[in-house]
């Protein structure tokens, strides 16, 4: 493999959209860091929300399951989709300017959720809100990227997984509660009120240098011509499929003990719960244990939890795996995302883009293969399947980290 291009410490002519030298940013305050956090929190809170309202919505608008399911599926793909185009358009005009205009777009499709008559209706505007709040984690992460050294990036990065983290949690208990006792509309109406806040508060969020962006396409072919680049987004895709793929069924296999959707939620939820814990823990981590040895902790603890969810898919059993499953997540996902930060400094948000479509596609490839024995409630299969792939994906994340150097 080639020899990797580490960050520089300073680009020799950061340049703002209309080209004039800016300052270098040191490090990153921690105002900035709870902008950061809080942009991440609200994209994750709208893109989790939907699916434990399905039922309600349909019935409240009279449409089917599969129709009222488009409006989730029209988002998740509209999110993965838009990651290259975000990432190409915040090398080229900025991080911040594209958050706010991102958000704005947000806030809209948002309204246009809340207002809704129909189902039709709604599948276009949750499809168009996947579009534009697809650029907040990113930017985020590329955000993190620009200011922070590499050898203390992953601490910053952990705060973000902390935050989409609880998003996701947030989102899975919240929203069915809100649906219910007050209203589904509602719940659309909340990420699309902060996406508003955000859209202000981000004006004083200082846009890090960057350098000169070149063609419009420039940043693929940088991002594109690294075979490191090529390595990891292999590792994410087979992170999102090993992790994100199969963790979608931790509900339905608790549903299938005869639990209630509430129950199955809250337990699904405790993913996010698992997650923070173990992003505290990893912050304290770095510097002290090497990136290596993080990602094979976090293997480690996605193994045992499918191994357990195969062996055992009693309701204390599946707590416990989500829990674990959460603390992998931290454990490797954050080390991963940081290494993913280093490969291409100068088209940094074109390679974060790659990775997250990359992570989602395997996310989707697997959800839709784990489909079948779902539905014939083959759940020990599905998890055992799950911790063997946990192996090939952790020796790849360990070695090629290994093999990487800054």
């Amino acid at each position: 493999m080639e020899t990797p291009t580490s960050d520089p410490p300073g680009p020799a002519l950061p340049v703002t959209a209309r080209g004039d030298a800016v300052p270098q940013i040191a490090g990153l305050p921690a105002a900035s860091l709870r902008l950061l956090r809080a942009a991440g929190f609200v994209s994750n809170f709208d893109r989790f929300c939907i699916t434990p309202m399905l039922l309600l919505i349909g019935n409240r608008l009279g449409a089917s399951l599969p129709t009222v399911m488009l409006a989730a599926s029209g988002y998740f793909l509209c999110y993965g989709l838009m990651q290259p185009v975000w990432g190409l358009a915040s090398d080229r005009i900025g991080r911040v300017r594209v958050m706010r205009v991102s958000l704005g777009g947000a806030a809209l499709a948002s309204l246009c959720s809340v207002l809704a008559p129909d189902a039709p209706a709604l599948i276009v505007a949750r499809a168009a809100a996947g579009a534009f709040f697809a650029a907040s984690i990113a930017a985020s992460i590329t955000y993190v990227g620009d200011t922070v050294p590499a050898a203390v990036r992953q601490r910053p990065l952990s705060e973000l997984m902390t935050a989409f983290a609880l998003g996701t949690a947030v989102a899975t208990v919240v929203a069915g509660a809100l649906a219910h006792y007050v209203s589904w509309r509602l719940v659309f109406a909340l990420p699309g009120l902060s996406a508003v806040f955000l859209v202000v508060a981000l004006r004083r969020l200082p846009e890090p240098p960057r350098r000169a962006a070149g063609g419009l396409l420039t940043p693929i072919r940088v991002v594109l011509r690294s075979r490191w680049q090529w390595y990891v987004m292999a590792v994410a895709m087979l992170e999102g499929a090993v992790l994100l793929g199969f963790l979608t069924y931790v509900a339905p296999a608790v549903e299938a003990q005869g639990a209630s959707d509430t129950l199955a939620g809250a337990v699904s939820a405790l993913y996010g719960v698992g997650s923070m814990g173990a992003a505290r823990l990893v912050k304290r981590l770095v510097g002290r244990w090497t990136p290596v040895r993080l990602i094979v902790a976090g293997g480690i603890q996605l193994a045992t939890a499918f191994g357990l969810a195969a062996a055992n898919r009693s309701i204390p059993a599946l707590v416990v795996t989500a829990l674990l499953l959460g603390g992998g997540w931290s454990f490797m996902h954050s080390t991963v995302q940081s290494w993913a930060t280093a490969l291409s400094p100068t088209a940094r948000a074109t390679g974060i883009a790659l990775f997250g479509l990359a992570l989602y596609v395997g996310s989707a490839l697997a959800s839709a293969l784990a489909a079948v024995p779902a539905e014939h409630h083959a759940y020990q299969r599905l998890f055992l399947t799950a911790a063997v792939l946990t192996v090939p994906l952790t020796l790849a994340a360990a070695v090629g980290r290994s093999r990487y150097r800054d």
